[in-house]
């Protein structure tokens, strides 16, 4: 091994060291000072080496020795992931609280899997195969699922031998005739994406449970979204309930940048939360990476990288990843903050001149691809966004709107009147809508593109109408635009209202929210003929039919109540004489 180049420190100014007397590549990893704080190369100046420091750079002073490791900032990639709590440069917290208490000193490190736990390897290749980089070598049980082990991109050749028993992540399992060894551990620069061999068509949505996003503003497997909104408006809830409910087989859920008590929440409540699919912990197929907002800002911006690394590495096995990054809005403000600290251009409202480049390159990391494998894994990302005083105009909301398909804006005015997910139905959109209609055709119902674009249409009618009725008042309208109000209020308080902590209502179906939807349709049709014939209006919005749709949701036996219902609708309505 080559021996490791040492400098000196010339200046510091916060987490940005400059350095002398080391020649290192860009984004090589470097330990700063005496205390060996971890740092990456940021920039090159002629003799000048420009370092971001991943911790507190008090008490550093110059003269102190910088070494230049060699490498860049890397992942390590193998069994042990999965219920593993990282910071944002993939330390193991609850490792470094055993050796030191719940206050961290500087300069301590941990590697990222665990040295001394053995899994059990069982080989799917034999004396003989061939193997290239990224083929499954094997499989490992761990946490929720079946572990595939891949080889590294640089593994080729024919095998020479297998091991099958309890290894450690560093223990050689497969050995190639040219005698490489193949072991349970990898590792991955995390600024450069893992390759694959296609990317394909994001045309299979990511069912989540949650009636509003599925049946209105519906999300691709491999696709990108946005949830920006200001403080209390549920971007945090949201993602949770997204990372329970989501048919993702895996979830990397990013804290960049938040509160401690929200880290703090998702902390303890995650480990506690029941994996709906298994009835094992959530955590048995969940990484969580915390990196709060009182942490060292340069490793807040390399957080985003750790998390999206890890995700591609279980893609490439062939899982739905889904990853939540909360929020972007703090990695751009460190990046913001380095940029100065680099004395750099600045460009709008203080951020890079990069931003946009930083946000596409990430976001573009996502997918559905076919691996080197031959599986099909794909990486759907949900970024949510802090906008300062919820001002949707702000840099990093707008980058973030060229670069995703789907916007999920979250609203003060909605959470001010307890409406839950808070997500405005008329800014928010989606742009994966046409692609996945012939999913929903074949796997849900013919007509679910009808039911969702009547939907929409009512509630764009009740916005329209709305002006209206403040000039005015409600009376003077006309019976029929009356009852559009009240269908559009039963859209609204009925179906695109779920409480997160009730039990039934947390989750529906595709199939459930396709026959609520519908059995609101219905009642609209119905008492459209029934107002057509002079039925007064208070005699339709005071039937029974209407009340048992508000309780729908709640009920446990909610699919075999909704067509009780529509067959009663019926009868109330004949008896109505329409």
């Amino acid at each position: 091994m080559a021996e490791k180049k040492k400098g000196k420190i010339a200046r510091v100014a916060g987490p940005v060291v400059t350095a002398e007397g080391i020649s290192p590549r860009m984004y090589d990893v470097v330990l700063v000072g005496d205390l060996k704080l971890m740092g990456e190369v940021i920039k090159l100046v002629g003799e000048k080496t420009i370092i971001q420091v991943y911790e507190d750079t008090s008490g550093i002073r110059p003269g102190e020795e910088v070494v230049d490791t060699g490498a860049p900032l890397q992942v390590e990639l193998g069994p042990g992931l999965l219920s593993s709590v990282y910071d944002g440069v993939q330390r193991p917290l609850p490792v470094l609280r055993d050796k030191q208490g719940d206050f961290v000193s500087r300069g301590v490190t941990a590697p990222g899997l665990d040295r001394t736990k053995k899994w059990m390897f069982t080989p799917l290749v034999k004396k003989g195969d061939q193997i290239q980089g990224g083929s499954i070598v094997g499989e490992v049980p761990e946490g929720n699922i079946v572990h595939k082990v891949l080889a590294p991109l640089d593994a080729k050749g024919k095998v020479k031998s297998t091991s099958q028993g309890e290894f450690t992540v560093e223990d050689a399992v497969v050995v190639l005739d040219s005698g490489y060894e193949i072991k349970l551990m990898q590792r991955w620069p995390v600024r450069h994406s893992r390759p694959y061999a296609e990317k394909l068509l994001p045309d299979i949505p990511l069912v989540t449970g949650q009636r509003v996003l599925d049946m209105l503003f519906p999300l691709a497997k491999g696709g990108t979204a946005a949830i920006p909104g200001g403080f209390g408006t549920g971007k945090t809830v949201t993602s949770q309930q997204l990372s329970k409910w989501s048919d993702a087989q895996i979830v990397v859920y990013v804290g960049c940048g938040e509160r401690g008590n929200e880290m703090t929440e998702v902390l303890t409540s995650f480990p506690e939360l029941e994996d709906p699919k298994t009835g094992k912990p959530l955590m048995g197929r969940t990484v969580l990476i915390a990196n709060t907002s009182n942490m060292p800002v340069a490793a807040r911006e390399a957080s985003v990288y750790t998390g999206i690394t890890i995700a591609e590495y279980y893609r490439d096995m062939g899982y739905d990843v889904s990853l939540m990054a909360d929020s972007t809005s703090r990695w751009a403000e460190a990046m913001r903050e380095i940029s100065s600290r680099l004395e750099e251009m600045p460009g709008e409202e203080g951020y890079p001149a990069y931003l946009a480049a930083r946000l596409s390159e990430f976001y573009e990391r996502c997918g559905r691809v076919k691996t080197h494998s031959g599986n099909i894994g794909s990486i759907s990302v949900i970024g949510a966004v802090s906008p300062s005083g919820g001002d949707f105009s702000e840099p990093v909301t707008q980058n973030t709107l060229r670069i995703v398909k789907v916007f999920w804006a979250l609203d003060s005015k909605l959470r001010e009147r307890r409406h839950f997910p808070a997500i405005n139905w008329l800014t928010s959109y989606s742009l994966y809508s046409p692609m996945l209609e012939d999913w929903y055709r074949k796997n849900v119902a013919d007509d679910w593109n009808q039911v969702r674009l009547w939907a929409m249409e009512t509630l764009q009618k009740e916005s329209e109408l709305q002006e209206i009725v403040q000039l005015v008042g409600s009376d003077a309208l006309p019976e029929e635009q009356r009852l559009t109000l009240d269908v559009a209020r039963m859209i609204r308080e009925f179906f695109l209202q779920q409480s997160a902590y009730h039990p039934v209502d947390t989750y529906s179906p595709l199939k459930r929210q396709y026959e609520y939807m519908s059995a609101i349709r219905k009642f609209s049709e119905h008492a459209k003929k029934a107002i057509s014939l002079e039925v007064p209006l208070d005699k339709i919005t005071t039937m029974q039919c209407r009340n048992d749709l508000a309780k729908l949701k709640f009920e446990s036996t909610i699919d075999q109540d909704i067509k009780k219902v529509a067959a009663e609708m019926e009868k109330q309505f004949a008896a109505l004489g329409a």
